[in-house]
Order: C-alpha cells, then structure tokens, then sequence
C-alpha cells in the first residue's frame, strides 16, 4: 500500500491575533446536508489550560475553506476533545470532557491561569466537570442543553444501522474503582443506558492503561473498536488494540494488540465507499506524524505504519480523523505544531492511496 498526498498540509483552525492560539484533538465529519464539519478544543494557551473551549468549524466546498471556530461546549471549566457524529436524518452530536478545579490549579503555569480558576466556585464545578455533550436535531446548526455521559472518548459515539447511537468510551469512578472501556447507548431523551464492557488484559506482567477508543459499526453487523492502550514508566508503551462485537456492544472479544509497542495512538475508524478499512493515529517517536492503516476483511488483518503527515518538530500532535470526500480521496484532519515554538493548530491533509 503506498499513500499519495494530495497538496500541501493545510491549517484548518487557529487564532494568532490572541495569546489563546492553541488548538487540538479534533474529530471531522460529513454532515447529512454534505456540509464538513471539524469539531475541536480550542481558543487554549497551551496543553493543559483553563481556557479550553470545544469549537466547531464548517465547509461547503469540500475542505477548500472553512468558517470561523464557534464553541458549542464552553463551560467555566478546561473543555477538551472535541468528538462529533451524526445520526437520523438530522441528528448530530458533539462530545468532550473536562478535570477538576485542582488538576487545573496544579498544572497551572502562571498567575494569569490561577486568577481565573480562583473565580469557580464549588457550585459551578459540580455543575459542569464531567464528560459532556450536546445534540443538534437541525443537522448542526443549533444545539440543545448541556448533557453528560459516563464515558469519554476523544472522537464521540458511532450510530448503528438502526439509528442508535453507540457511544464506546473510558469510564472512570475513583470512589468506586472503575476504570474501563464501555458501551453505552445513548437515549432519545439524552439519559445513556449501559450495554457492555471490554477486558483490561496485560502486556507480560504490565497492566497498561486502556483509554481513548473509537468504534465503528461494519456492514456485517459487527462493531470493531480501536483502544489506545499506553504506559509512560520505564518501558514505555504508546499502541492500539482491537476488540470486536457481534452483538450490538453487549460481549466484547478479547482486545489483541495490532500494533508494535510504540506503534502509535490514540485510533480513529473509517471506511470508504470502496470497502476498505482506515484506521488513523498519532506517531510520537521522531520524526512525530500522522499514520494509517489498512484492512480490506474486516479488521482481521492490517497492513499497517503508512504515513500520511510527517511533523519532525515537536511529539504534541496526533488525534486524526477521516473522510471521503466526492472524488473518493480522503480528508484526514489532525493537530500539531507546524513550526517549533509555536501553538499547536488544527491541520488537514488530502490523500489517496495505491495498492
């Protein structure tokens, strides 16, 4: 399999006229209407900031250009991972999350930051950390009331051929001790209802973190979901693993890893008109980029490690997401910092492939 770029890489948000130029972990989308739309965190200072606010920006001609970054999701808290879906004939979601008041305070890096932090108060705290999202019922044009869900995931639910939306997430609870990957089926009425769960398994007598999953609902009737799976001590680990369902979400095969250890992450699924199986994800070993990788039986196989984008400036990048567009080549949209020192923004790269 060979990549063939199409034109330069292209900025699709940034904001250099402010100190708040950063942007990341995006996800794209085709709306029902054919519009594109980029969902994002932006309008930040930096990696972890307190300005965060989930953004979304829109294109009628194919990703030729695009409107100015407006938030959905702006809460008094740090919104991160801008996720978004489509469902029905005009049903759209937007995702993202957000930490605490003391994660923010303690990755604060000037007076500037802990000012604004030292405004929240306990009640609004509680009102808006947690994973959030909000619907649009008019195919993205306006949003209802702010939602939240138990799990997260950096690029949102995936609608099933019956027009449920499937969201395969982290869900966490400190109090409880849960920390794992699960499905959950979003309601009409905006509640979720818990369908599954996927193993935790280890790598030898490592027990590596699993977070940030992307599933997808194949022709089949299978669902197949892509997991970050990570370890930054001593040896580290930066991959993917995959597991399956044959039953809407409810049983889950054991996750097996399809990547090398360092392989790259977090993944987002894809597939083309043609039948082919993308998978995207963010390589953080150098020369740092955006890579793919193919299946055309379902995910049993891959052919894996082809690069789309190359960075070889800084490893804060990553977060693809793809499309087709009306010529059949791809939009894959993704962050980095297109020179060193300066904020990351939000990019998009036009490609084909050749067998």
């Amino acid at each position: 399999m060979k990549i063939i770029p199409i034109g330069e890489p292209r900025i699709v948000m940034e904001n250099p006229q402010s100190r708040h130029h950063y942007f990341a972990w995006p996800t794209v989308t085709r709306l029902q209407s054919g519009v594109i739309a980029v969902v994002a965190s932006g309008f930040r200072l930096r990696h972890i900031c307190p300005f965060g606010k989930t953004v979304i920006v829109y294109s009628n001609d194919e990703g030729a250009r695009y409107t100015a970054p407006a938030p959905v999701i702006d809460t008094v808290l740090d919104d991160r991972d801008g996720g978004i879906a489509t469902f029905g004939k005009k049903g759209v979601i937007v995702t993202s999350f957000n930490n605490t008041v003391e994660f923010q305070r303690r990755h604060a890096k000037s007076a500037y930051d802990l000012e604004y932090l030292n405004q929240i108060s306990p009640e609004e705290e509680k009102e808006f950390l947690g994973n959030t999202f909000r619907i649009s019922h008019d195919g993205g044009i306006t949003f209802g009331k702010l939602l939240k869900s138990p799990v997260t995931s950096p690029h949102g639910p995936t609608e099933l051929p019956d027009g449920t939306l499937l969201w395969v997430g982290r869900a966490v609870d400190s109090e409880n001790g849960i920390d794992a990957i699960q499905a959950h089926k979003i309601l009409p009425d905006g509640k979720t209802e818990a369908v599954g769960e996927i193993e935790r398994v280890k790598m030898g007598e490592i027990e590596p973190t699993f977070c940030e999953p992307h599933a997808i609902a194949l022709k089949d009737g299978r669902i197949l979901a892509h997991i970050r799976v990570h370890q930054y001590k001593n040896d580290p680990i930066f991959t993917v693993f995959q597991s399956e369902s044959a039953d809407g979400g409810k049983s889950w095969s054991r996750p097996r890893q399809i990547l090398s250890r360092m392989g790259g992450s977090p993944p987002h699924l894809f597939c083309h008109s043609s039948g082919m199986l993308i998978s995207t994800y963010g390589d953080r070993c150098a020369p740092f980029g955006i890579k793919a990788m193919f299946s055309r039986d379902g995910g049993n196989t891959w052919d894996t490690d082809h690069s789309l984008y190359v960075n070889g400036v800084d490893p804060d990048l990553g977060y693809p997401s793809t499309v087709e567009l009306a010529d059949h080549s791809l939009l894959t949209v993704f962050y980095a910092h297109p020179k060193k020192n300066e904020p990351a923004v939000i990019l998009q790269q036009r490609w084909r492939w050749e067998e």
